[in-house]
């Protein structure tokens, strides 16, 4: 199946490799609502188990939020989603539109991204923080001993076609070339939209950080995550166990693709990471169609979310032609005191600014804001 595309590697597979993963070819996804046959068990009701990561002095002083979107775990993410039996909200369009798109390689890769539980480690390399084309290098050169643990964790819980339990390192370069193709086809296209959501949910963390310290940031990250000092506790479906770190830190990656709860890597070795979904637009793929005011009113759900309801109602309001915080404060039915709180909280965090003029101040919107109402 890899070898619909040619190698861009210098290791290319071999023929005999080659012929192996044609029965990638057998790989379907299912419209939405249909079960895949791959859905891990207990993904609905209570969550009952957890994973606790125990951070020292150290790890806090070492713990921060990822600057810019990780191009891997964005891509083995929104595999996640195309393989999903469950709909959610805000993809349906770019589902149709990714399955139209994606070539013979990249629709292979979805038979290593079942909708729930686990996937390669290899597929999301720590240099994927870099960029994607760092990412893709880091994949393509995985040592053989984490390639083949990944690998064997892999076909142990899951029934793997022949192609990906005859897997070799030396496809890992194949792989990569499909995961590019694949990035290419799923989410560069929308990498603006991506990058405008992360950016408004990293201004976010910081004001967190600023108003709360550590307890802000790390309570607020996701509502199945709760920080008891010095522990993190993450409710799962999946997984009991005990994370330390050991001095490392941790790396706090917020993601677009993500849409069910936070997640690690398997391995505890490995750099440690915690994912977790932004707040998204449910039309967050109307930006420049022409449909803005459809946009609009959908992202006064995603700007509450995030926000907060007043706060969301008041950069709506200063975004119709700006105000000042005296009508801003006769607009929202709030007090003079209570608007001056919410402008300043939208000013720290990008989204407006404010000009004082005699003895008022005028708010008006930023581009941040607007790309935050628009997603442009």
């Amino acid at each position: 199946m890899f070898t619909a595309a040619p190698a861009r590697h210098s290791n290319a597979t071999s023929a005999t490799g080659s012929q192996k993963m044609s029965e990638a070819a057998t790989v379907r996804v299912r419209p939405a609502g249909m079960g895949t046959g791959v859905e891990a068990p207990g993904r609905k009701g209570k969550l009952r188990m957890t994973v606790r990561i125990h951070f020292t002095v150290e790890d806090l002083a070492r713990t921060h939020v990822a600057e810019r979107p990780d191009p891997l775990w964005e891509a083995l993410l929104s595999q996640f989603l195309l393989r999903s039996n469950s709909p959610v909200p805000g993809f349906a369009r770019w589902r149709r539109q990714t399955l139209s798109q994606l070539n013979r390689p990249a629709r292979a890769l979805l038979a290593l991204a079942p909708p729930h539980g686990y996937s390669p480690d290899f597929l999301t390399p720590a240099a994927s923080a870099l960029g994607l084309e760092e990412g893709l290098q880091s994949l393509a050169t995985t040592p053989r001993d984490r390639f083949e643990a990944d690998l064997g964790r892999f076909t142990r819980l899951y029934h793997a076609p022949l192609w990906i339990r005859e897997l070799t390192p030396r496809q890992l370069p194949r792989i990569a070339d499909a995961v590019r193709d694949y990035y290419t086809a799923a989410i560069r296209p929308y990498e603006s939209q991506i990058r405008t959501h992360l950016e408004v949910d990293r201004r976010l963390r910081t004001i967190a950080v600023q108003s709360g310290g550590t307890r802000g940031l790390l309570d607020g990250l996701h509502p199945n995550v709760r920080w008891k000092h010095p522990v993190l506790e993450v409710r799962s479906h999946y997984v009991d166990r005990e994370v330390h770190l050991g001095g490392r830190g941790l790396r706090l990656i917020p993601s677009f693709f993500c849409s069910h709860g936070p997640m690690m890597l398997r391995d505890p070795q490995l750099p440690p990471v915690l994912l977790y979904p932004v707040q998204r637009s449910l039309t967050w793929q109307g930006a420049g169609t022409g449909k803005d005011n459809d946009v609009r009113d959908d992202a006064k759900g995603a700007c509450a979310a995030l926000l907060g309801t007043t706060r969301a109602a008041a950069l709506e309001a200063i975004a119709a032609g700006g105000c000042t915080t005296t009508k801003l404060a006769r607009r929202l039915k709030i007090s003079a005191a209570t608007a001056t709180h919410h402008t300043a909280i939208l000013r720290d965090a990008g989204l407006i600014s404010s000009q004082r003029t005699g003895g008022s101040v005028h708010h008006t919107l930023r581009p941040l804001g607007e790309a935050l109402l628009q997603n442009r």
